[in-house]
């Protein structure tokens, strides 16, 4: 479907709006894709476009279209009500049992990409981060990001899978640094952050980068605050 211009809020990385889809209006986020590299953007549209259309679970964002124009690779996700986990990770009003639904969601969607005894294959999502977590209006979590994402076998599932896509952040797992590869366990490692990160209350990733390399002894403070 198109979309014109007019219909739609730019925000900071996305486009809101509304589009008709089966008979009624629904709230949408058009993800725009921009890469430097051609090749390096068509990978990362088909990847995304691939995985969501092969995995399905109440915990994943839901695929409603993509397009390509010369304005660029779009992707079409359905809005979620309460937008992404990152936006109330400070907020005192997101009270605790509604953060262990979140994470508990999160965990049930990882399960389910990582191994599924119905689906011959596994997924590694590569960018589990707060912000990569939509909320819907009852506070259900949905993964979205899957831009980075690796297929492989389910009889190969536990294997290293080699990759130069990651981009190394807080919520990346030391030893890609080391072996340039990831398994299930790199994605275990981000949730993890994003655990400490709605256990603290605070983000992972400073918007002044010269600050990110503090934040993980911030986070570890900050939990151990918290615990005291």
């Amino acid at each position: 479907n198109d979309c014109a211009d007019e219909d739609l809020v730019k925000s900071v990385y996305y486009y809101t709006g509304r589009l008709l889809h089966s008979g009624k209006h629904i709230d949408i986020i058009l993800k725009l894709l921009w890469y430097s590299d051609a090749n390096d953007e068509s990978k990362k549209f088909w990847t995304e476009i691939s995985m969501l259309s092969s995995i399905k679970h109440k915990n994943l964002v839901s695929l409603i279209g993509f397009c390509e124009d010369e304005d660029g690779k779009k992707i079409i996700y359905k809005k979620e009500a309460n937008e992404s986990l990152e936006k109330y990770l400070s907020d005192k009003t997101l009270k605790w049992m509604q953060r262990l639904k979140i994470c508990v969601g999160i965990a049930k969607a990882m399960s389910y990409i990582h191994y599924d005894g119905g689906r011959d294959f596994s997924v590694i999502h590569c960018n589990i981060r707060s912000s990569e977590i939509f909320l819907d209006d009852e506070w259900e979590p949905k993964l979205s990001g899957f831009e980075l994402s690796l297929k492989n076998t389910a009889a190969r599932r536990l294997r290293l899978l080699l990759t130069r896509d990651i981009v190394k952040n807080a919520y990346m797992d030391p030893k890609y640094n080391k072996t340039g590869g990831v398994t299930h366990k790199s994605d275990v490692y981000s949730f993890g952050v994003v655990l400490l990160e709605v256990l603290c209350g605070m983000s992972a990733i400073d918007e002044d980068e010269d600050k990110d390399k503090h934040k993980d002894d911030q986070l570890g403070e900050g939990l151990l605050s918290k615990l005291a």
